[in-house]
């Protein structure tokens, strides 16, 4: 049995998948948290604002339109809201298939954790543009 010398490179490398997971899926905690409390706050705002302010939702869109919101900025608050529920929808469809016992081996999965990647994008931009 040949024991690995102390500074040897394969020791230290990291995985692609462990960043990717670090980065996009389980970042830090604090990211994971706030992320949490502002999408409940946020909806909470909301549902609350439409039982307690006056007047009706064409009422309230008419004020949104009246802010005058340049369209950059419209479209990456949409962005912003379909990107979550897009990646979550393509990996849940990844973690399906790899429930069928497909696509299990490692090459595999970079390439299936890139095409979820780029799917997200790609319809995030689309449910963005609508």
């Amino acid at each position: 049995m040949t024991r690995v010398a102390a500074g040897e490179q394969s020791l230290w490398e990291r995985e692609r998948g462990v960043a990717l997971v670090r980065t996009l899926g389980l970042g830090p905690v604090a990211v994971g948290v706030g992320e949490q409390l502002a999408e409940t706050g946020g909806v909470s705002l909301f549902g609350l604002s439409a039982l307690l302010l006056p007047g009706n939702f064409e009422s309230h869109l008419e004020l949104v339109k009246s802010l005058s919101l340049g369209p950059v900025l419209i479209h990456s608050a949409k962005f912003a809201l379909a990107f979550p529920l897009m990646y979550h929808t393509w990996n849940g469809i990844r973690h399906l298939m790899w429930d069928l016992g497909k696509g299990l081996k490692v090459p595999q999965l970079y390439q299936s954790g890139v095409a979820v990647l780029l799917l997200t994008v790609l319809s995030s931009v689309g449910l963005a543009a609508m």
